[in-house]
């Protein structure tokens, strides 16, 4: 069989054995694909602990396949496909734990990441996903990358073969930190500007807050009160965004009350880190509600809301009308009458909304912002920006950061 279906069979197979996802690297570093649903935000795990430039380092010295570990026990395994002597594609199988891992070594783990700049919301969101992942006892890995390895290249390699790296940084207790204020302030923006439009589709934004602060410093000798005020803080300013995004007061501070009280309540660690994305959720999908236009009939309403989900994939009114149960001419023509707004206007409109958090939460390319919401040129995109909000994407991301 061809490396493709080889890989679909292993991936088959190893799913027998719990939720055991697969990821597909280039020769670069960059993810092309992968089978599992919470694709984007842990593949920005398996980077913000170390184990993608561990593998890639790896990767540039040997072939050999190689389990990676992390210090908060997460593990991953990784073997190699080569074409014509070159390396072509990596192929990584996790994340898994060895062992049943409790909140407490897992919070203990975190320390070894000391100099990470992670925020409240995505370590909570990760913190969220370890009740799902799977324990693969050491044999059952070993026995995994074995089967992975042949798939790829046919050849069979004993466990003594295997290689293993640990992603768990030296210590540095001299080296405070570095702040990238801008950065840090653009990530934070972008999670608020998420909770100002009750957009759905926050992942992004959440992946981008990964070098968000990690919290309020404050000098402390409990862990548990300096993560409670850091979760407090959250709180407040996620209130707050939810009434610029049209929630009323009175629900958004009776709300933000509810959760700064459960939070002060917390007397574990595990009590408190639920709190945050559980929080976030709850506003977007509030002020989502409340924006929703009750003008808009059910299925013009689905369409607006499925554009704003899917705004880095291809969306045809085709495919909408096929949704919603309509032709194609009776939806686009409804969608007008009801938005004000042609089909195609209103998904330039949306992707525009989303270049601007885009530019103001990262520091990518506008070609690279471009492409990812599918503009055919950097100078067709730079076209509707214009367009729309009077500036370049150069002029607004200056604006931003003056």
């Amino acid at each position: 069989m061809e490396v493709s279906q080889n890989i679909a069979l292993f991936r088959e197979l190893v799913r027998c054995g719990g939720d055991i996802f697969t990821w597909c690297y280039d020769a670069q570093g960059n993810l092309l694909e992968s089978n599992c649903p919470e694709e984007e935000f842990l593949s920005s795990v398996f980077s913000v602990f170390g184990c993608r430039d561990h593998m890639m380092a790896h990767w540039q010295q040997s072939t050999v396949p190689l389990t990676l570990g992390s210090g908060i026990g997460l593990v991953w395994s990784a073997a190699f496909e080569q074409r014509d002597g070159q390396p072509c594609r990596a192929w990584v199988f996790g994340p898994f734990f060895y062992t049943d891992v409790s909140m407490k070594s897992i919070e203990n783990g975190f320390r070894a990441y000391s100099g990470l700049e992670v925020s409240v919301a995505w370590k909570s969101h990760l913190i969220d996903l370890m009740y799902k992942i799977p324990t693969v006892p050491h044999l059952v890995n070993t026995q995994y990358l074995l089967m992975l390895h042949y798939c790829l290249t046919g050849e069979h390699l004993v466990p003594s073969d295997l290689g293993s790296v640990s992603a768990i940084p030296l210590p540095q207790p001299d080296a405070a930190p570095q702040h990238d204020r801008h950065k840090v302030w653009g990530a934070e923006q972008a999670l608020l500007q998420m909770v100002r439009n009750g957009d759905l589709d926050y992942q992004k934004a959440l992946n981008a807050s990964v070098m968000l602060s990690n919290g309020v410093q404050v000098q402390t000798r409990d862990p548990l009160g300096q993560s409670k005020i850091s979760v407090i803080v959250f709180c407040s300013l996620v209130c707050r965004a939810a009434i610029e995004g049209g929630l009323s007061p009175e629900e958004a501070y009776s709300l933000g009350d509810a959760y700064i009280q459960n939070a002060e309540g917390s007397r574990s660690m595990d009590d408190l880190n639920a709190i945050p994305m559980k929080m976030y959720d709850d506003f977007i999908h509030r002020v989502h509600n409340c924006r929703t236009n009750p003008k808009l009939s059910v299925a013009v309403q689905k369409c607006v809301d499925y554009i704003e989900m899917h705004l880095t994939e291809r969306i045809r009114a085709a495919d909408l009308a096929a949704m919603v149960g309509y032709s194609e001419y009776y939806i686009t023509r409804k969608f007008r009458e009801e938005t004000g707004y042609s089909f195609s206007d209103y998904v330039i409109f949306a992707k525009i909304e989303r270049a601007k958090v885009l530019l103001r939460s990262s520091d990518r390319s506008v070609q690279e912002i471009a492409a990812e919401l599918g503009f055919a040129t950097r100078s067709h995109f730079s076209r509707n920006f214009h367009k729309v909000t009077g500036k370049t994407p150069a002029q607004f991301r200056a604006g931003v950061q003056g």
